[in-house]
């Protein structure tokens, strides 16, 4: 059991494919000139399934796989069959732009979830924020998972002036279709430009809601991230990360390994351990482990400050989002 100083079980793990992408989203690329990892530097498929199993042996029961984009990493069909042999429940997020070329692969790893990430439901402004025209493909695929019984979570980062217009409309797309939209508080991150005045808040995006439809707040699991809610007679639902405002860091079980076998404890930690350097010298890396856990901060990394508004990103020691995985 992997248990942190504040008595957190931690049971849940993130695991990055790869640092890079297919799309160009500046609230995860620091800059036009990001260099990706070389493949040298990655965790390799056979790596990636010793540290999972190591994880698995020590009670983890859920992996997910995220990026980069994870599906643009050439053997990521090959690390999906690998994990799915795994007694875990194995989830996936990505920007769905590949999603077509592994729809197989996806239902013989019996992958009952997906996670996308979508922030807009215009094509030109797609287009703005990701710097490839690639929205029809990505709806395209989202229809294609509904069509194989593949649950949708859409992943929407709100941002104040780009698409808190938009609120609505993913709304909307509930009625008809059972998908569960997530809008994300605006975090910040290494050379994503944050600023406070950007942020839509949980508060915000509730009360953008109301003002066209009315809204029902469902119970929230155990080791939620999100708040849920649904519009009466909607088929779909929705939710807020609050992570900026209402943080949910008291039932937190989430651990991360970064596409170079770095692991954190948080999202927003500074502090990693390198678990892939230990392996390759055959090292026993549960110690490395259990001992990263046991130092987790009690929220956000120790990093934050409550009122977000008072925060200095340019103070915050961490990664650029891709450089971590979603």
């Amino acid at each position: 059991m992997i248990i942190d100083k504040h008595n957190r079980i931690h049971n849940y793990l993130r695991i990055s494919l790869t640092d890079n992408c297919n799309l160009r989203c500046f609230y995860c690329m620091p800059d036009a000139d990001y260099s990706f990892m070389p493949s040298s530097q990655l965790m390799q498929a056979d790596e990636i399934n010793q540290i999972a199993s190591t994880f698995i042996s020590l009670g983890t029961n859920k992996i997910r796989l995220t990026g980069g984009e994870p599906l643009v990493r050439k053997d990521a069909d090959t690390i999906i069959k690998n994990l799915s042999a795994f007694p875990i429940k194995l989830s996936l997020t990505t920007n769905g732009v590949r999603l077509h070329d592994f729809i197989d692969t996806i239902r013989e790893a019996r992958i009952t979830s997906v996670n996308i990430s979508l922030d807009t439901l215009q094509a030109n402004k797609f287009q703005l924020v990701t710097k490839r025209n690639n929205f029809k493909r990505v709806w395209d695929n989202i229809q294609l998972l509904l069509e194989n019984n593949i649950h949708v979570k859409v992943n929407v980062v709100v941002m104040k002036g780009i698409n808190d217009g938009e609120i609505n409309e993913f709304i909307e797309w509930t009625k008809h279709t059972p998908v569960h939209i997530r809008f994300i508080e605006f975090m910040p991150f290494t050379g994503n430009r944050w600023m406070d005045d950007k942020v839509f808040t949980w508060q915000d995006i509730l009360g953008t809601i109301e003002t066209q439809y009315s809204w029902i707040k469902l119970k929230d699991e155990t080791n939620d991230t999100t708040k849920k809610y649904i519009v009466p007679r909607h088929k779909g639902t929705f939710a807020v990360i609050s992570t900026i405002t209402s943080p949910f860091c008291s039932t937190c079980n989430r651990m991360r390994l970064t596409a170079d076998g770095k692991m954190k404890n948080c999202l927003f930690s500074k502090d990693e351990t390198d678990l892939l350097s230990a392996l390759r010298k055959g090292e026993d890396i549960v110690p490395l482990i259990l001992g990263n856990v046991k130092e987790k901060a009690a929220e956000r990394g120790g990093q934050f400050v409550k009122d977000f508004h008072q925060l200095q990103a340019v103070g915050i020691e961490n990664r650029s989002m891709i450089a971590i995985g979603g």
